[in-house]
């Protein structure tokens, strides 16, 4: 503590003697209203934007389901176009620079031989072979969405050449447009999956947290229920039940069910939860009062109420409806070729050996992971964003 001063001495203040600036007071008074006066998504906006790795998460994410809208077209080669000549090549480099001359993308040709000691085929880069990569350009004619047929690429190999960013499979197929053809399944499939755990989850759980009573305990038992039994073995079971004579599509859209079906109850949980503490409200009340059905009241009153809470647990759920399809396809219970996806992918690296020889095969994990990071970056924004007063 400071010493007081002596008697008589004059009172030290500490009154600024800097300039009056009108101008700094009233951009802080503005500042400050506009916080006041601003909604309730304008400051969970703001809220959000605070949260960069969030923010930088959503942008990847919309770039990438964007992507899945024109895979046709960003795919250098066809999903099942094979090149036989190059079955299990590794991935080719990209460069820029050819003895020291500026030639712009390019690969080199590559020659293959056969090791007849461990009869593995043995690529090497044939320097004097430039192959300069194609822009907007033509090569696999495909059929977009399967109505538009088209021939036209972003990228595309040198005419009468290779390019294998990513390496190819034991049939030939580059890896890297196999994986662009397969984040339109796995990414979807997501998507899907959650709206029908959405549905089930705020009508279930809404109904269960809103009339109470014996509804109420026979939905909580069901949860429990469900919850207490292994998520793999349970899938495994739920997907061996399509018959192997389904097409493709069908199989598509049967995972898609299970794994909604499985995924509701956390979320029905959250959502009667809520309605508990809800339902007692004045608002409630008066709408009871004047007619409101319960349905009107759940979708009008009550569930608007903590939609940002259902918005970030969405967020969060979609990665396990990723890693479920990934997992069912990768034990080969889920989805079937033709059609391709992540997990699917992930199949051809099931041997150790095949891991040893040909690693590039398990490049599909990559944009797993990242997927899966980018959603639960998001959701945590998201989370936070839902209460801005904190």
């Amino acid at each position: 503590m400071s010493p007081l001063p002596p008697p008589g001495a004059p009172l030290q203040h500490y009154v600024s003697t800097a300039p009056f600036d009108p101008i700094a007071t009233e951009t802080m008074a503005a500042a400050s209203s506009r916080i006041h006066l601003a909604s309730q998504k304008q400051l969970m906006w703001w809220k959000f934007k605070q949260h960069r790795l969030a923010l930088a998460s959503g942008i990847f994410l919309l770039v990438v389901y964007l992507m899945i809208l024109v895979v046709e077209f960003l795919a250098p080669y066809g999903l099942h176009t094979r090149n036989v000549d190059y079955i299990h090549s590794p991935p080719q480099r990209v460069h820029l620079f050819d003895k020291g001359e500026f030639v712009g993308p390019f690969v080199y040709g590559r020659a293959m031989q056969l090791d007849l000691d461990t009869l593995r085929r043995v690529y090497t880069d044939n320097p004097n072979d430039v192959q300069p990569i194609r822009f907007f350009c033509r090569g696999d004619s495909f059929k977009f969405w399967g109505f538009v047929q088209s021939d036209l690429h972003l990228v595309c190999p040198a005419q009468g050449g290779q390019m294998f960013l990513l390496g190819t499979d034991r049939l030939g197929r580059d890896v890297l447009s196999r994986i662009l053809y397969g984040a339109r399944i796995s990414l979807t499939i997501g998507l899907i999956g959650i709206a029908i755990s959405f549905v089930l989850g705020i009508v279930i759980g809404g109904l269960a947290g809103y009339w109470g009573g014996v509804f109420d305990l026979i939905v909580q038992r069901v949860i429990e229920v469900l919850q207490s039994l292994p998520s793999l073995p349970l899938w495994m079971a739920l997907a061996a039940i399509m018959p192997v004579t389904w097409s493709p599509i069908v199989i598509y859209f049967g995972i898609t069910v299970i794994l909604g079906i499985i995924d509701w109850t956390g979320l029905a949980r959250a959502v009667r939860s809520k309605l508990l503490a809800l339902r007692e409200e004045d608002y409630v009340q008066a709408a009871q009062l004047m007619g409101a059905s319960t349905p009107r009241i759940i979708a009008r009153h009550l569930v608007p109420g903590f939609m940002s809470h259902l918005i970030a647990s969405a967020t969060i759920s979609i990665p396990g409806m990723i890693l479920g399809e990934t997992a069912l396809s990768f034990l080969g219970l889920g989805l079937r070729p033709p059609i391709t996806s992540w997990g699917i992918l992930l199949t051809e690296a099931k041997s150790v050996s095949v891991i040893a020889f040909y690693p590039w095969l398990l490049f599909p994990i990559i944009p797993v992971v990242l997927v899966i990071l980018a959603f639960n970056f998001l959701g945590d924004g998201l989370r936070d964003a839902a209460d801005p007063y904190k």
